[in-house]
This record gives structure tokens, C-alpha cells and sequence, in this order.
């Protein structure tokens, strides 16, 4: 038997590590070369982080449909295609600005003070936020895309584990941003870090075009492989006939019909806000609380750190298989089971501001153990869409539980934007914390309860396992 199916998902991983790479640029670029040049606080970043999210979950209920419309080969090629464009985008940021207020390089902008210094924190923003969309409805075309591939190229069995290998490209991206993207900024300006890992979709766009196929038509695929890939079709007779269910479209408003969107669409909500508010605010975080930056040694093995415990997330999505092996359980059985065990691990998260206060390494560590918790649950909630829905439906519904988590993340960022500047305004206090980070402690909070509210609603809303015919 070939394993093709294996290098489709490593194409997958690394679009992914592509797509991490350009959502990083400006959160370890923003605090210490951004927000100095343009004058911006955190609100300034929050609206920016919170148009960001808010357009990829628009983005993401039509991206679905776009995905299902045009195939996958041709879907990945222009989301990938536009958000690397986007990427590139953000570096005519502080020209465009520089033209727009009428003054004539960098110097001149950190310089200005009073109304000048408004205006050029106002246009600066408009410019990142309308590069920004661009990026945003890019990437919004991701997920559906590469959970439809691996609904083509893998049976129900290996769903989890194959999302886990290309889910791990996020933290391997988030890995390899702050060792590379500081230093590119540092040594040859902001923008042209934006530039370089920008390109690099381009350079995925042009391996793709040659190397993806449907398993049925892809002359690297063999008979024995493309038997393994369709086993589920013998497995499943008895409850849905595969073929039929795919050849009906599901529309958009049919979806929301079945408990099983619901429950993916809440499931996303609750948590994806999570993940998005470490990645976008950890780096202001550990500068703000202790005055490390992502440019110095310390900042950079911090990061490095936090994301390297994320890597631990690869074995999460093994861990419905073994159910399943050795339990005889169903798929979705088997994922709620791993899903709850992971829902539990954010908890530690809770202790990660009072051990901050001895060193800032336990709350880096501790935030690592709970996005592998997340990356862990995230492999899994996406293979339960393509348990239950049939293959031509799988895009739109993944597309429709992004939107949610897209909306939750744009709540988080920009309620965390306005929290920290409130608490440092006022000098809130809880529990024992003062100013921002009171605040910061506050959003740890509910980060650490999330998944566990995610998973009673998930639970309650699709008790038990059903394909849905379409």
C-alpha cells in the first residue's frame, strides 16, 4: 500500500506553519517597533486584533460553501494565495501613512505629539485593518479546505491523528515566529518581516499545483491505498449510503437544521477565543508584566518554550484512536471521551498569574499546557464534523463552526484591549493583582473554564453518535 495520504497531510502542516507564521508578524512586531512609530496603546491593537477575528468569521461561513463550489485544490490556492498577499500588505502600512498625514519618513512620525500623534495612530490603524481583512479572508479558507482533504484522504479511524499532524503546523509556525520574526524586524525593519514570510505562501501555491489530486485520480495513490481510504463506505452501510449523501448538496440554512452543527458551532465559541488571545497577546503580556521583549534572549526562549509544550498537542489527536481500538467505541464517542480529558487541563491556567509573581517562566509554562489542551481538543472537534456530516457538507459546517470561533475571538480581543487599558487607568484590582496585570489575571480566568463549558454544551446537545444522511 502507498501512504500518499500521508504527504497531502504534511502539504497541509505546512500551509498551516505558513499561516501562523503571518498571524504572528504583528504581535511580536506591534509592542516594541508598531506601537512606538504610530503611537498606539492597546486599544489601538485590540480593534485591530478584533476586525481581524470578526472578518475570518464572516469569511469562514462563506468560505465553506466557496470550498465546497470550487474543490479543494483550487480553494487552498486562493486562500493561500489571498492571505499571503494580505501579508505582504502590511509592510505599505507606514508609507501609506507617512503620504496621508503629509510628513516624511519614520523619525518624523515617532516624533510628532498632540493632534498629529491622533492622526497618525488613527490612519495607521485604518491601514493595518484593511490589511488585515485581506489576510483574514485568506486564512478564513484554511480550515474548511483542509478538513474536506481529510475527509478525502483519510478513513474515519485515522481523522484525528491526521488533523493533529497538520493542526501541529500552528504551534510549529507559532515556534518558529519569535526566533526568526523579532530578529528580521530588529535587523531590517518591521516591514520587510511582513515581506519575507509572506512570500513564502506563494512558494507552497506552486508545490500544490502539482502535487494534489482526489485519491481516486492521483497517480501516486494505489489500489491498496485508495481500499484503506474508502473502508468506512463498507463499515457504515447499514447507516448511511455515502455515495448518495454526496451527491446532494446541504445548503447553508439546511445546516443550521441538525443539533450536530449546533453543538460543533458552540464548541468553537467557547474556546477558539482561547487560543487567539495567547497568540496575539502573550508577547505585550510578558513585556508588560515583567519587561521582557521578544527581541532579547529571554523574550525569544519564552516563546520559544511556550510553543515548544504546544507541540505536546501532536499526541491528542491519537487518543480517540485508541478509544476506539481498544474500547470498541464509535468515533464520536471516542473524540467526546479525549475531549473531556483535555477540557480539564486549561485549569492550571488559573495558577498561572500567582506563580508569575517568583518567575516568568511558570506562567509561560503553565499557558503552554493549556494550548496544548486546546490544540489537542481542536484536532478533535473538527474530525467530528467529518464523522457525522456527509463529505460535501463538511466544508460548509466546518466553515460555520470558524464563524463562531471567529466572533468569540473578536469579543476576547477587543474586551482585552479595553480591559487593560480600564485597569491600568483605574488601577483595578483583583485578587491580590493591580492595573493591567489585574486584567490579565482576570481573562486567564475564563480561559481556564472555557472548555469545560464547551464540552457540557457539546455533550448536551448531541448526546450520542448519528451520521447525518444530508
Amino acid at each position: 500500500m502507498t501512504n500518499y495520504r500521508w504527504t497531502i497531510c504534511i502539504m497541509m502542516f505546512l500551509a498551516l506553519t505558513i499561516n501562523y507564521l503571518d498571524r504572528q508578524v504583528l504581535s511580536l512586531t506591534w509592542d516594541e517597533f508598531i506601537k512606538p512609530e504610530f503611537h498606539w496603546n492597546e486599544i489601538h491593537y485590540g480593534r485591530i486584533t478584533a476586525t481581524f477575528s470578526i472578518v475570518y468569521a464572516i469569511g469562514m461561513l462563506f468560505a465553506g460553501r466557496v470550498i465546497d463550489w470550487m474543490g479543494t485544490k483550487a480553494g487552498f490556492l486562493w486562500s493561500i494565495g489571498l492571505w499571503s498577499l494580505g501579508a505582504c500588505l502590511h509592510a505599505f502600512c507606514g508609507v501609506a501613512t507617512e503620504a496621508c498625514v503629509g510628513l516624511e519618513d519614520r523619525t518624523q512620525l515617532m516624533m510628532a505629539t498632540g493632534d498629529m500623534a491622533v492622526l497618525i495612530a488613527t490612519f495607521s490603524m485604518y491601514f493595518f485593518l484593511a490589511a488585515r481583512c485581506i489576510l483574514a479572508i485568506g486564512e478564513a479558507g484554511y480550515f474548511p479546505a483542509a478538513v474536506k482533504v481529510t475527509a478525502e484522504y483519510f478513513p474515519k479511524r485515522d481523522r484525528a491523528f491526521a488533523t493533529s499532524i497538520f493542526n501541529a503546523g500552528a504551534s510549529i509556525g507559532a515556534l518558529a515566529a519569535p526566533l526568526t520574526i523579532p530578529l528580521l524586524a530588529k535587523y531590517w525593519g518591521w516591514e520587510l518581516s511582513f515581506v519575507i514570510i509572506g512570500v513564502l505562501g506563494f512558494i507552497w501555491m506552486g508545490f500544490w499545483v502539482f502535487m494534489y489530486t482526489p485519491p481516486e485520480k492521483s497517480r501516486f495513490v494505489n489500489a491498496a491505498e485508495l481500499e484503506y481510504i474508502g473502508q468506512d463506505k463498507l463499515l457504515e452501510a447499514d447507516l448511511v449510503n455515502d455515495e448518495e449523501a454526496d451527491e446532494k448538496k446541504m445548503s447553508l440554512l439546511e445546516c443550521f437544521r441538525y443539533r450536530q452543527t449546533w453543538a460543533f458551532l458552540l464548541g468553537k465559541f467557547c474556546t477558539d477565543g482561547v487560543w487567539w488571545f495567547f497568540l496575539f497577546w502573550t508577547p505585550s503580556y510578558l513585556n508588560t508584566q515583567f519587561g521582557i521583549k521578544t527581541t532579547e534572549g529571554l523574550g525569544m526562549a519564552l516563546i520559544f518554550t511556550l510553543y515548544a509544550i504546544v507541540m505536546l498537542s501532536l499526541y491528542g489527536g491519537k487518543l480517540p484512536t485508541i478509544f476506539i481500538k481498544r474500547m470498541k467505541t464509535n468515533p464520536y464517542e471516542a473524540r467526546m471521551r479525549a475531549m473531556l480529558i483535555f477540557a480539564f487541563i486549561p485549569l492550571v491556567v488559573l495558577f498561572a498569574q500567582p506563580l508569575g509573581t517568583y518567575s516568568p517562566w511558570f506562567p509561560v509554562i503553565l499557558i503552554g499546557i493549556g494550548c496544548a489542551a486546546h490544540q489537542s481538543w481542536s484536532a478533535n472537534i473538527y474530525t467530528t464534523v467529518s464523522d457525522m456530516f456527509p463529505k460535501k457538507a463538511i466544508a460548509t459546517v466546518t466553515g460555520i463552526g470558524g464563524m463562531a470561533g471567529g466572533v468569540s475571538s473578536m469579543l476576547m480581543q477587543a474586551s482585552a484591549g479595553n480591559l487593560f487599558v480600564y485597569a491600568d487607568k483605574v488601577q483595578l484590582e483583583f485578587l491580590g493583582f493591580v492595573g493591567k496585570p489585574a486584567g490579565y489575571f482576570i481573562i486567564f480566568c475564563i480561559c481556564s473554564v472555557a472548555y469545560l463549558v464547551g464540552w457540557i454544551i457539546m455533550k448536551t446537545l448531541v448526546p450520542k453518535y448519528k451520521i447525518i444522511a444530508g
